[in-house]
């Protein structure tokens, strides 16, 4: 029997409550994640991209990272990694004085460094620190990919670089990393959507946003994928496709949509900060309809199953 993922197998990236003031709310942020670990979530990130880390200073993120590590007993991922390699080791070490359990480093943006850069960064925040260091490769948001062969070699010579969220969408390219990198490197879909193609190609679970709403049913999915029943597993896979249309668009980027479904669950979370304008009442409707969609069908899977 394999042993359990690390940090988890459904690990939801938190969204970080706000006032309405837009100030951080710490209060709100312990009730959100007691709710999430009782509602599927095996992990928590916070402070990333859904946590809206980039408009965060360092006391507000530190915060953070202490108020909901303490609320909770399941791992808690901190978000450290910035496009700053200093400040990137000084809140790894604050992560780890927070009691985190492991540091996620997402690839610098905006920088656009090159490989040797990429390596370079990583391996001096994986330095600093003796916490478990999930790389977080997002071409989308850092214009730059860590890519297989670096992931693979990092893997392979830092030791407590020890898994990567992988955003890429490059099912074939994360396939080369589960076969090449060292046993016990863990693949971690970083992209809802694709939860169970990875998990087919040995992806050990997902650093998800839809889990806000959906823990569960991801759950389930990941569950009866390693039992080997694949077509229960491809079932609930479809009941998420209309979560996995909601939680992201060009009108709505996440995570307006996530935290419209927590204020649609009741869970206080208020707005995003700018520059991610506040979603309109239209979108919190949608949410409660995407929700109530959700449980009618997850209700009937478990009727059948």
């Amino acid at each position: 029997m394999k042993d359990a993922p690390r940090f988890g197998t459904v690990v939801t990236a938190m969204v970080t409550p706000f006032d309405s003031d837009g100030g951080l709310d710490l209060d709100a942020a312990v009730s959100l994640a007691r709710h999430l670990a009782e509602n599927g979530s095996d992990g928590l990130v916070v402070a990333g991209t859904t946590g809206e880390g980039p408009v965060l200073d360092d006391p507000e993120r530190i915060a953070l990272f202490r108020a909901v590590i303490e609320a909770v007993t399941i791992p808690v991922v901190a978000t450290s990694g910035t496009n700053d390699t200093a400040h990137s080791i000084m809140m790894t070490k604050e992560a780890k004085a927070a009691g985190a359990a492991g540091v996620l480093v997402v690839t610098p943006y905006y920088n656009r460094p090159s490989a040797a850069g990429l390596s370079a960064h990583f391996r001096a925040v994986a330095a600093a620190t003796d916490l478990p260091v999930i790389l977080y490769d997002i071409p989308a948001r850092s214009a730059r990919r860590i890519g297989p062969d670096l992931t693979v070699q990092l893997a392979t010579e830092v030791s407590n670089i020890v898994a990567v969220k992988d955003a890429t969408g490059d099912v074939a390219a994360a396939a080369r990393v589960v076969a090449e990198a060292p046993a016990g490197f863990e693949l971690y879909s970083g992209d809802d959507s694709l939860t169970l193609p990875f998990a087919s190609i040995g992806g050990v679970g997902v650093i998800s946003v839809a889990s806000h709403w959906a823990g569960p049913v991801f759950a389930q999915m990941l569950a009866a994928h390693g039992a080997g029943d694949v077509a229960r597993a491809a079932d609930l896979n479809r009941v998420l496709l209309e979560s996995y249309r909601f939680e992201s668009s060009e009108e709505y980027p996440n995570p307006v949509p996530a935290k419209a479904a927590c204020r649609a669950l009741g869970l206080a979370v208020g707005q995003c900060r700018l520059p991610n304008a506040p979603a309109p009442q239209s979108l919190d409707d949608q949410a409660r309809s995407v929700i109530a969609e959700l449980a009618s069908h997850a209700q009937s899977q478990h009727s059948v199953a």
